[in-house]
């Protein structure tokens, strides 16, 4: 990981909660010292140096994350140097089209934007009933909505065919329950909650049915 700024700090927080092994870099001091005591190893260093990223084994991650969001140039050099090092895959952040077009070309295998796909998700959640929200490409996603009115107390046998709604329930959680896989015999309680897939507007459809 790096950049420990707040995407870097956030993404790095995650990573840890989920036992994975991280190494962050930083040219800020307060940060390193910062999240010394959360994440395994924290370095204060210039990223942009391939040496420096050298000296400190970077060469030897299958994975490298360049989080760096206020400076263009510091990030692209970065990248630069984790492809010199051969880094198999190497993610980094945009903050532009263009700032992603020139990552891109210079070695990034995966570019992201968190904060046009967080504030496309979140904006998801507000304008509809949808409780949780994941889009993927091709007008896909994958929602948790409340067991609308008017299925409740009928099982998930009922639903089919699914083309009547254009979605498949994937998953239900009973009032006091964990989410299970749904079965056909599933029945849909009131207050129950579903996780939905399918195309984004019949998901959001389906979502709102009373």
């Amino acid at each position: 990981m790096i950049g420990l700024g707040r995407f870097g700090c956030h993404l790095a927080g995650s990573l840890s909660r989920m036992n994975r092994e991280v190494l962050a870099i930083d040219r800020n001091p307060a940060q390193v010292q910062r999240w010394s005591a959360q994440l395994d190893r924290v370095v204060q260093a210039d990223s942009t140096e391939e040496g420096a990223l050298r000296q400190l084994g970077i060469a030897s991650f299958g994975r490298a994350v360049v989080a760096i969001g206020a400076s263009v140039e510091a990030s692209v050099l970065t990248v630069l140097a984790l492809v010199e090092l051969g880094i198999p895959q190497i993610w980094a952040r945009a903050t532009s089209q263009k700032h992603a077009k020139i990552l891109s070309s210079v070695g990034a295998h995966h570019v992201i934007f968190p904060e046009a796909e967080t504030g496309e998700r979140v904006a998801h959640l507000i304008v509809s009933r949808l409780l949780d929200f994941i889009e993927f490409d091709d007008d896909f996603a994958i929602a948790t909505v409340r067991v609308p009115d008017s299925l409740a107390g009928r099982s998930l046998l009922d639903l089919r065919p699914e083309q009547r709604f254009g979605v498949r329930v994937v998953g239900a959680k009973l009032p006091g329950e964990r989410f299970r896989y749904a079965a056909d015999d599933t029945a849909l309680p009131r207050g129950g909650m579903l996780i939905v897939e399918g195309g984004i507007n019949q998901v959001q459809r389906f979502a709102e049915m009373n």
